[in-house]
Formats: structure tokens, C-alpha cells, sequence
């Protein structure tokens, strides 16, 4: 292995240990929430901490990294993953992880400002796709394995402070060793802008719209879910159902990155719905397999047809503007993955789990419908002066 493919995996590996760290307590959500006192809904707002901390950082900081270079911001990250870790560790109730999902999403806003940028320097290619597949691989493999080692740990023995939390400071720790030891050839800017406001190319707002229902789907999962299967049981599995419903996505998108944006689109907002419903009808009935089946499909949809379809449509439209652009479609996506989990989990408490996941399936159809016949007309007028 030469040494920019060395660099380029060691930077995988940091932003691999950064998001590992978001999920890292999924399973264990229900669990804080009787310690302290809470249901569903109060779980939700702890679980969008993390939206407060990403989208700040995305939005006013997204200059930074040109002032202060790449490195910096990943190792900062790096230990706001470890001290987000340790909160937990010392307090596990709600309140602690609210403020440590808040850290995490500090953390992953600044990765995320520079990580595709970072990759590019580090492993120059002919082929541009190359560094961003590698951050998106690394870090959708984090979100999901982090959930899914606690689980696993979980299994071996129940505690509030499982061994996947020492696994991830330790892990973390020898991260942040490799980062500091890369190269950081980006110039710095001392001047340069740090607010970059989003952008909403003209037929944007489909795909954007899109994005925030894949979003709010995953979201659910991964803050509501937990509280389904405990009443069957089936609590330590929500690990696995985080990590089927977050990395598994990678799997299709070799095969979405063959297929037209509105097609990879509407195909997703077909496959999102129908996955959902079998989802939830699993964990309502307490059919893991179920549970597992709909999470691999909505995967599918939220990180492969919608999350690639929708991006390539923003950044064909934004032309010359796509990190605006870009942040425009992310902007859509985050918000989707609070404010609808909050909404269901006040549900949840007032009206029981199983009314919150029909009210939600039920918005997920009709957003989807609407949304999907909405690209169709979009796309069959962009086609007729074309065939004309």
C-alpha cells in the first residue's frame, strides 16, 4: 500500500470512529429514559440533541476548516466522540445523553464541513467519485456498527455502561494517533467566509422533501424503535435494527449509481412506505424477522435510492453553487431526522406506540405519494422540450 492510500485510510478510519460514536447508546435509550423518569417523547428530544449540534456547525462554521486547516476540525471531533462517550459512561440517564448527542453532533458537523475535501487531498484520483465513496462508506458504516457492537455487548452482559463504550475511547483515542500524524496540505485561508447559506436550486425541493422522510424514517428507528421492542422483549435487538437500517444501505448503491436521479428517487419513494409498514407491523407483533426485513428495505431507500438520487439531482441543479447546494439538501434531511421522531414519540406517550407508528405510516405514504407524482410531472415537462 503506497503512502496516499495509507493516509487516505487512516482519515477513513477517524471519521469511521467519529460516527461510530453517534448510535453507540441506541439500545440502550429505553433503558436511560426508566432510570430518569421518561417516556418516549422526552427520548426523542434527547435523541435530536444531535441535530442542535450538527447543523449550527454545518451552517455558520462551514468556513473553518479553510482558516484552521482539515486536521484540527477531525481531531477535534475525534475527542468530542470521546468525551460525548464519557458523559455517558459517568451519568447514564437522559439528560447526559441529550448533552452527549448534542457533543456528537458538534463533532459530526465538523467532520463533516471538511472530511470529503480532506479525502480528496489525501488521494488524488482521476476519478472524483472515488474519495467521496470512501467518507460516505466510512461514516454510514459507523453510524450503524456503533449500535450494533453495544447490542452485541449487551447480549454478553446487560449494564448501563456496556464494553463497547471502552471499546470506542480506546478505538477513538488510537484514531486520533493516526489523524495527527497525516499530512494537512490545504493552504489557509485567514480571510475566508465562514457562514455558507444553503441553497434551493429551481425543482429542488422534491428531493430535498424526499430526504427529510427517508430521515425521519431512520430517526424513528433508531430513537422510537427501542421502546417497541422492550415491551416484547426484543429491546437488545434495536442495535441490529440501527445498524440493518443505517449501513446496510451501502449495499444497493453501486447499483443506484447506475440508474437516472428521478428514477433512483421515485423508486425509493415507492420502497420507503411498504418497507415502514412491514417495519412496524414487526414490532407491534414482536416479529424480529419482520422488524429486520423492513429495516434492510427502508435502508435501501434512505441510504441508497433517495440519499444518492436525491444528491445527484441537487448537485446537477446547483451547478457551480453544489456545497451550497448540497447543504440545502442536508438542511432538509437533519430536519427530518427531529422534528417528526420528537412529534411521534409525544405520540407514543399520549395515544400508546401503536397509534404514533400508524399516524407516522400513515404521513410517510401520503409524503411520499405527493412527493413521488410530484418528480414525475417535474421530470415528463423537463422531457418534452427535450423530445421536441
Amino acid at each position: 500500500m503506497d503512502t496516499q492510500q495509507r493516509h487516505s485510510w487512516g482519515l477513513a478510519f477517524g471519521l469511521c470512529l467519529i460516527t461510530l460514536a453517534v448510535n453507540l447508546q441506541a439500545p440502550l435509550y429505553t433503558t436511560y429514559a426508566q432510570l430518569s423518569g421518561y417516556g418516549a417523547g422526552a427520548t426523542a428530544v434527547a435523541f435530536s440533541g444531535y441535530v442542535l449540534g450538527v447543523l449550527p456547525v454545518l451552517l455558520a462554521f462551514g468556513g473553518l476548516a479553510d482558516r484552521v486547516g482539515r486536521k484540527p476540525l477531525i481531531v477535534t471531533a475525534l475527542c468530542l466522540s470521546m468525551l460525548a462517550t464519557v458523559i455517558t459512561v459517568i451519568w447514564p440517564n437522559l439528560i447526559a445523553l441529550g448533552v452527549a448527542r448534542l457533543m456528537m453532533g458538534v463533532g459530526t458537523g465538523l467532520a463533516s464541513a471538511t472530511s470529503t475535501a480532506y479525502m480528496v487531498e489525501l488521494m488524488p484520483t482521476c476519478d472524483a467519485r472515488s474519495p467521496a465513496n470512501r467518507v460516505t462508506a466510512s461514516t454510514s458504516l459507523g453510524f450503524g456498527l456503533g449500535a450494533a457492537l453495544t447490542s452485541l455487548f449487551l447480549f454478553l452482559h446487560h449494564s448501563v455502561t456496556p464494553g463497547s463504550f471502552w471499546l470506542q475511547l480506546v478505538l477513538a483515542a488510537l484514531a486520533i494517533i493516526v489523524v495527527a500524524r497525516l499530512p494537512d496540505p490545504a493552504p489557509r485561508l485567514k480571510h475566508a467566509a465562514m457562514l455558507r447559506l444553503p441553497l434551493f436550486p429551481a425543482g429542488s425541493l422534491p428531493y430535498s422533501f424526499s430526504m427529510l422522510l427517508a430521515w425521519a424514517t431512520s430517526g424513528l428507528v433508531i430513537a422510537i424503535l427501542p421502546s417497541v421492542l422492550a415491551a416484547h422483549d426484543l429491546q437488545r435487538w434495536s442495535g441490529l435494527s440501527t445498524f440493518t437500517v443505517i449501513s446496510c444501505g451501502l449495499i444497493f448503491q453501486p447499483w443506484v449509481k447506475r440508474m437516472q436521479p428521478a428514477r433512483a428517487t421515485g423508486l425509493g419513494l415507492l420502497v420507503l412506505p411498504l418497507s415502514y409498514a412491514l417495519l412496524a407491523w414487526g414490532a407491534s407483533q414482536g416479529s424480529l424477522a419482520a422488524v429486520l426485513l423492513g429495516a434492510l428495505g427502508a435502508s435501501s431507500a434512505c441510504y441508497g435510492f433517495l440519499y444518492l438520487g436525491g444528491l445527484s439531482a441537487i448537485t446537477a441543479m446547483a451547478g457551480a453553487q453544489k456545497a451550497r447546494g448540497s447543504a440545502g439538501f442536508f438542511l432538509f434531511a437533519y430536519v427530518g431526522f427531529s422534528i417528526p421522531v420528537v412529534v411521534t414519540g409525544w405520540l407514543a406517550d399520549h395515544f400508546g406506540a401503536d397509534v404514533a407508528l400508524a399516524v407516522f405510516g400513515l404521513a410517510l405514504l401520503a409524503g411520499a405519494t405527493i412527493t413521488g407524482l410530484r418528480i414525475v410531472r417535474t421530470e415528463a415537462f423537463v422531457a418534452q422540450p427535450a423530445q421536441g
